[in-house]
């Protein structure tokens, strides 16, 4: 599929799966840090909506006037955080390499690069808006806690 050029009811119709979609006060912003911290690609990227790709999946990223009619934005905190109690896992991306990315953006290190039990090595990186991103890596058996 072209996502430059593909119409948004094609679009919306090859949807499959878990869809994910984040709302955001700055769509251009918010694109800005995804490719610049975790190499993500971007298509369509305009003041109201871009396309990601990381790996196989494809989401969405839309700016918060366009759900205008929506019942989703009157839960959205006018300032502060607004991924609270959400993790967006990154299952192929090198937490250290995220890391330094995201600390030369200026982003938050919530939490650094660290072997976990559960044989990942993970880190938390926050967002401006406060979305908790968390890039990780399978440890090899000589790595695991």
């Amino acid at each position: 599929m072209d996502y430059e050029t593909v119409s948004a009811a094609d679009f919306g119709r090859a949807l499959k799966g878990l869809g994910v979609n984040i709302l955001t006060r700055d769509v251009k912003a918010k694109v800005a840090f995804l490719t610049e911290v975790f190499a993500m690609q971007a298509h369509r990227v305009t003041a109201d909506f871009a396309i990601l790709i990381y790996g196989d999946g494809v989401f969405q990223i839309h700016a918060d006037h366009t759900y205008h009619s929506h019942p989703l934005p009157a839960l959205l905190p006018e300032a502060g955080a607004r991924g609270a109690g959400v993790e967006l896992r990154l299952y192929d991306t090198d937490p250290d390499q995220a890391a330094a990315r995201a600390e030369a953006f200026g982003a938050t290190l919530l939490q650094a690069p660290e072997d976990k039990p559960h044989g990942l090595r993970e880190c938390v990186i926050l967002d401006e808006e406060g979305y908790a991103w968390l890039p990780s890596r399978p440890l090899s058996p000589d790595e695991e806690v």
